[in-house]
């Protein structure tokens, strides 16, 4: 499996298209399709049939999975920044951030 630049639970910032400049956070990772489900970003709306879960139906506005490449990590200060990978003092690999040179939890 490849590894990528931001995980679940990072806040990100959009790079380029319609959420231009806005962040969130991943709510959900697709790999294998290198796309990535990100908190108010990339709303669209969807029409449902009704269900047990929704008995009225009708037309709900979701978010839809957005490509990684638009997507640059953010730290805690609200700055973008790319993503290193170096061993910490116990030999593990992890990710950092470049601007900052902090380690990303």
């Amino acid at each position: 499996m490849a590894k990528f630049h931001i995980k679940k639970g990072d806040t990100v910032t959009v790079l380029s298209g319609e959420y231009k400049g806005q962040t969130g956070t991943v709510i959900k990772m697709f790999p294998d399709k290198r796309k990535a489900l990100v908190e108010g970003i990339n709303v669209v709306k969807k029409h449902k049939k009704p269900d047990a879960a929704n008995p009225q139906g009708g037309i709900i506005e979701m978010e839809a999975p957005i490509y990684i490449s638009k997507l640059m990590y953010t730290d805690a200060s609200g700055q973008a920044s790319r993503v290193g990978r170096k061993e910490d003092e116990n030999g593990k690999l992890v990710r950092f951030s470049k601007k900052t040179q902090e380690i990303i939890k």
